[in-house]
């Protein structure tokens, strides 16, 4: 089979930061320090970190000329106002709510809106958004489109299931839900995109209903481009137009602007409602900071300014799509089974269909995880029963994923494609050893988000491990 050509970047590089790949064996002693939970590694440990695309993107020229402008006055700085600008024109709402990171826009917004009991459904839920929707007293319920098998080609597999969303509305009434909440790209199920006719039918769903409908935006630039490319009718319609027109449908947005904001820390919320938007920053004052730096220093506002106009640009994004195409292809034909189509911001291995001789409780997303890190000192990250699995803090009902998955995050501007062949080669060398590989056990975790802090302990040893040379 003849390989598609690798993008090349587009873009020149002018600093770069050294990094340096450990020993087999100082691998071996970092990850048992660690308790077997990559998060708890340290920087230098790492060669290739593929654990998030949130916060970690390179920032160009622009924006670090930007960051001299900030102005770091309390109440009312002019870098809030450009940003506040930024916000209004790209997402079409009247008010805008700073905040540190998309996690703390989240506890904002369920704080205020969100009683025990209350029903939040998604398209589906990432981690902290299920944990702020559990923590409130909120019952998280997804409804993805998903098609049954991860390796089937279909096209905006990110889609929410609308006729099962409106049964459940009738069933629980419109009164139990204050918001439907939809999660452009659907990041726990393979960064999958949503098509335009998807988010105008539950926009439509929730006028009907009298239900305010709200994104999770955190890569709504990516989900334009997937429109862009693949939905008919959008083919000749800018980036930013198709991005107008996906916010014009909704009431509200929350974002982490880690992502699609090509910033190192920051979010947002945005509304229409100024009721809604005063309880907001009232809570903001006491939690975060005034409302016009909400947790930020002026000089991220003024980068996460730029960042949000540069993510427009289309050949950015091109590239960024392409080069997690080729990643995972390159994956794939490393023997590793992976979610498809592939996704803007990652790919997803399929560890549950990889390495099928280890069940769900013995978590084979992270055997999958730890492997690469003791193989090449990669770093990824487990979106399976370890993240999604547990205990409901509010009904004590057990929770498990649907699919034992391993993503391994792009950031953004910051690898070069040969970092990415790098490790492809890692993963055919555990392809060629799967059979030996064992689970984990948990032996201390958090109630909310355990995936984060938990120890671990090997039920059986890898057994494999080629020295790289």
């Amino acid at each position: 089979m003849q390989r598609k050509r690798q993008p090349a970047e587009p873009y020149r590089i002018k600093s770069v930061e050294p990094i340096k790949l450990l020993t087999r064996k100082q691998r071996e002693e970092r990850i048992k320090q660690a308790a077997y939970n990559v998060f708890r590694l340290d920087a230098t440990d790492i060669y290739i970190d593929l654990l998030t695309d949130s916060g970690t993107a390179a920032m160009s020229n622009r924006q670090w000329a930007a960051l001299m402008m900030g102005d770091e006055t309390y109440a009312g700085a002019t870098s809030f106002r450009r940003f506040e600008s930024v916000v209004k024109d790209l997402t079409r709402k009247n008010f805008v709510v700073p905040c540190h990171q998309g996690r703390s826009a989240e506890n904002l917004f369920f704080s205020t809106i969100l009683k025990k009991g209350d029903y939040v459904p998604n398209n589906t839920h990432f981690d902290t958004t299920r944990a702020n929707t559990l923590h409130k007293g909120g019952i998280a319920v997804d409804f993805p489109c998903e098609a049954s098998n991860t390796d089937e080609y279909v096209s905006f597999k990110g889609n929410m299931d609308v006729e099962a969303l409106e049964q459940f509305i009738h069933e629980k009434g419109a009164d139990k839900i204050p918001v439907i909440v939809m999660t452009v790209t659907n990041n726990s199920i393979g960064g999958q995109p949503v098509s335009m006719k998807n988010i105008k039918d539950v926009s439509a769903l929730c006028k009907q209903h009298h239900i305010p409908f709200f994104f999770d935006c955190a890569r709504f630039a990516e989900n334009s481009y997937f429109i862009k490319r693949d939905e008919p009718g959008y083919a000749d319609k800018s980036i930013r137009d198709i991005a107008h027109e996906m916010f014009e449908q909704c009431d509200g947005v929350m974002m982490s602007a880690k992502k699609d904001g090509l910033a190192n820390i920051g979010g947002f919320i945005a509304v229409n409602d100024e009721d809604l938007y005063r309880r907001l920053t009232e809570l903001l004052i006491i939690v975060e900071g005034f409302m016009t730096y909400g947790g930020l220093a002026g000089r991220d506002l003024e980068v996460l300014a730029v960042g949000l106009e540069e993510v427009l640009e289309f050949d950015y994004l091109d590239f960024r799509v392409e080069q997690v195409r080729y990643f995972g292809e390159r994956i794939k034909e490393a023997g590793i089974p992976i979610v498809e189509p592939i996704g803007g911001h990652a790919v997803f291995a399929d560890a549950g269909k990889f390495l099928s001789h280890i069940p769900a409780e013995q978590f084979p997303g992270q055997t999958l995880t730890v492997a690469l890190y003791l193989e090449g000192g990669v770093r990824a990250v487990e979106i399976g029963s370890l993240m999604f699995g547990g205990e409901d803090p509010n009904t004590g009902e057990k929770l498990t994923a649907r699919r034992e998955l391993v993503r391994m995050a792009v950031p953004r501007r910051v690898y070069t494609n040969s970092h990415l062949d790098y490790v492809a080669d890692a993963a055919a060398r555990i392809a060629e050893a799967k059979d030996k590989l064992g689970g984990y056990k948990i032996t201390r975790q958090a109630a909310f988000l355990r995936h984060f802090t938990c120890e671990m302990e090997q039920l059986a040893p890898s057994g494999i491990g080629v020295e790289m040379k």
